[in-house]
């Protein structure tokens, strides 16, 4: 895995991840490894490995592993699939919390939320020694955002002090989890990943759009040392009910990663319209100043592109880059295509940014993120392979994705045609 800050790179290489997420609503708690089947296939790893990739976003869950006390952790499951990742040669990067907010005794909110998660960090380091590449915290702002300003997940927060308190504590949570792991393996790397959004809007909620895309680059900010009283966001931080004290601490312990995953989907770009009538109840939010519809930008026929949203990554930070999750809940047809126009766009913005690797995700497909798995009603997303049958069905997407592992752009037909949401941007522009 690329280190430094250099531009000249070599191929892309091809990465996979395991959707993975353990998230609480409730009393209840979600566990996509049970919902997928992978918790008693091991052989998936063997499916894996056929593809090609070179690494695997890999889930050594708290939740799953030490629900309880630390001292009466269950590490048997991880062992036997860390030890065949071993042999198959194919290093983990290893999320120890996905969507999650922890065992039960603990939340994103609770004052020993960083320290209880840098124990665990600690010890798994301490287990697996050969662990090179950890992902603490998936997507903290993410997470953050459905916990505590949306109410969707544990704690079901729905103000911006809860929003920011599950945050910060997510990024301190980060900064200790690394400590712990490199004080027993100091070359860990820190891949930090988090969704690569991206918010337009009409003239009159310009404000709003502005201050959203200030804060979609709040947790690597305050990662990479960047929180200062000049920041853009300290107002809002501050009136937000935030200590000073608070937000200086990552100033002065910074943790910057060593390659930053961006995660994009066809409903990161977001677009926000006052004209609440003409868009669908789930879709209408406020603030203080006005009421407006979110919905993804794809619908208003306006998207700016992964390319240009790597652009702007790495002009903030001028980190090496990853596109840690690439997946689109289509038909296979429209993945494909999918898959295929991220992988143009990623070569085109190679020759100015460090994109490091893309990543296949979901492998074994998910569920029920179409309420952003809020219910459990079933509904499937196949990725490289279909686990609906007796055994994982390998899909086109896993003939894609090898070929890309072996330096190459997907070849399959259907790959060249051009995505509904190419096709809905330009009926779009027609119009205007």
């Amino acid at each position: 895995m690329m280190r430094s800050n250099g531009k000249q790179l070599s191929t892309l290489e091809a990465w996979a991840g395991i959707e993975c997420t353990v998230n609480r609503v409730g009393d209840t708690y979600f566990d996509q490894s049970h919902r997928n089947g992978h918790q008693d296939r091991i052989d998936d790893l063997d499916l894996i490995a056929g593809v090609g990739v070179t690494r695997l976003r890999y889930p050594v869950i708290w939740e799953r592993i030490a629900p309880g006390r630390l001292e009466a952790a269950d590490w048997s499951w991880t062992d036997a699939r860390l030890g065949r990742l071993q042999q198959l040669q194919l290093p983990p990067i290893a999320t120890l919390l996905h969507h999650g907010s922890g065992p039960r005794h603990t939340s994103l909110v609770d004052p020993a939320f960083p320290d209880l998660l840098a124990e665990y960090a600690r010890a798994v380091a301490r287990r697996y020694p050969w662990i090179d590449a950890y992902t603490p915290v998936n997507e903290p702002l993410t997470t953050a955002r459905f916990s505590g300003l949306y109410g969707h997940w544990f704690p079901h927060g729905t103000d911006d002090n809860t929003f920011l308190r599950a945050l910060l504590g997510e990024c301190k949570a980060t900064v200790l989890a690394m400590r712990a792991i490199r004080s027993v393996h100091p070359g860990a790397m820190l891949v930090q990943t988090e969704d690569l959004g991206f918010c337009h809007s009409t003239p009159k909620l310009a404000y709003e759009a502005k201050f959203q895309n200030t804060r979609r680059w709040l947790s690597m900010d305050l990662l990479c040392g960047r929180m200062k009283r000049t920041h853009d966001l300290w107002p809002y931080l501050r009136k937000s009910g935030i200590s000073e004290a608070e937000l200086l601490w990552f100033r002065d312990n910074p943790c910057p990663p060593d390659v930053m995953g961006f995660n994009y989907y066809i409903t990161s770009e977001r677009y926000l319209d006052e004209h609440v009538g003409q868009f669908p109840a789930w879709s209408h939010a406020s603030n203080t100043r006005h009421r407006f519809a979110d919905v993804h930008s794809v619908l208003a026929g306006r998207l700016v592109g992964v390319d240009t949203l790597l652009r702007q990554a790495y002009d903030r930070f001028h980190v090496p880059l990853a596109l840690t999750e690439v997946h689109l809940g289509s038909t296979r047809e429209q993945q494909l295509r999918w898959v295929a126009d991220i992988y143009d766009r990623v070569q085109r913005v190679r020759q100015e940014v460090p994109v490091v690797a893309m990543t296949a995700w979901s492998v074994l497909g998910a569920y029920d993120w179409h309420c952003l798995v809020t219910r459990c009603e079933n509904v499937y997303e196949p990725g490289l392979f279909d686990v609906r049958g007796p055994q994982p069905r390998a899909t086109a997407l896993a003939k894609a994705w090898a070929e890309i592992a072996a330096g190459s752009r997907p070849q399959h037909p259907a790959a060249d045609g051009p995505g509904w949401w190419e096709l809905a941007c330009s009926r779009h522009e027609r119009a205007a």
